[in-house]
């Protein structure tokens, strides 16, 4: 299976959930844009127990400014394009983490979200808790429910709020995968534990 991780926002928590989802299905991990550095790819490498398990596979595109793909492309003279982008083979469930919320752009045509529609790729939401994060949550899925796209379920981030929870999942009917709390530091112990959560929850 493909799946891929996008949000509702920037910094909504989609590396980390990245890491957890790669734990507990043993799957590949792949960013097709990464803008900025640190890479998302080595956050989720120095998160994940060295088993060699997970295979963390290259990005089609590091651009060097954190800023939506677009801009940081036109700074250094690159053209992102929806074509250049080829599945890596994988044996293992691949999971794809997305740039930012799923409508920033890759392009003046292409949005981040069309890579999932172009991998043919499950969804799987984080949500963050703030003020408006209810508001963003419910536009995020009815943006990918207008482009047909299958979603698996939703992950919380954050400090934990319960009517917020509670009026995202009435108003989607998303499956809770995972609620992941504001942790003082996150390593592969802290992976371990919320991938044993979220597999026990995979199917419910």
């Amino acid at each position: 299976m493909i799946y891929f991780v996008t949000a509702i926002g920037t910094d909504s928590g989609k590396t980390v959930a990245s890491a957890i989802l790669c734990e507990a299905l043993q799957a590949d991990y792949w960013k097709p844009v990464q803008a900025g550095f640190p890479t998302d790819s080595e956050t989720v490498k120095e998160l994940l127990n060295d088993d060699g398990q997970t295979i963390i596979h290259p990005e089609r595109y590091i651009l060097k400014t954190p800023a939506s793909p677009h801009a940081a492309a036109a700074l250094e003279n690159i053209k992102i394009q929806l074509e250049d982008f080829e599945v890596p083979d994988h044996d293992n469930d691949l999971i794809i983490e997305g740039a930012g919320g799923c409508l920033v752009p890759l392009n003046d045509r292409d949005l981040v979200i069309d890579l999932a529609t172009k991998f043919k790729a499950t969804v799987i939401l984080v949500s963050n808790f703030y003020l408006g994060s209810i508001n963003h949550t419910l536009l995020t899925y009815e943006a990918l429910r207008s482009r047909n796209i299958p979603v698996k379920g939703i992950i919380f981030n954050g400090v934990y709020n319960s009517e917020s929870e509670r009026i995202i999942l009435h108003h989607t009917g998303l499956i809770p995968l995972l609620h992941i709390d504001k942790e003082q530091s996150m390593n592969g112990k802290v992976i371990q534990e919320y991938a044993r959560k979220l597999k026990s929850n995979w199917n419910g």
